[in-house]
């Protein structure tokens, strides 16, 4: 179940993308939220990221 991390790890790098360049808004920071909750939920749940 890595996919989740890669996943989480792709939004991070677009919401910096966006954040330093493009502007592109609330939809990159609700991207960030999503990828950093998939990753404390895997967490809590006792599985490796």
């Amino acid at each position: 179940m890595r996919f989740l991390y890669y996943i989480a790890l792709v939004l991070i790098l677009l919401w910096l993308v966006g954040f330093l360049a493009l502007d592109l808004g609330g939809l990159v920071h609700v991207l960030l939220v999503l990828a950093i909750i998939s990753v404390l939920l895997r967490l809590i749940r006792g599985k490796r990221v």
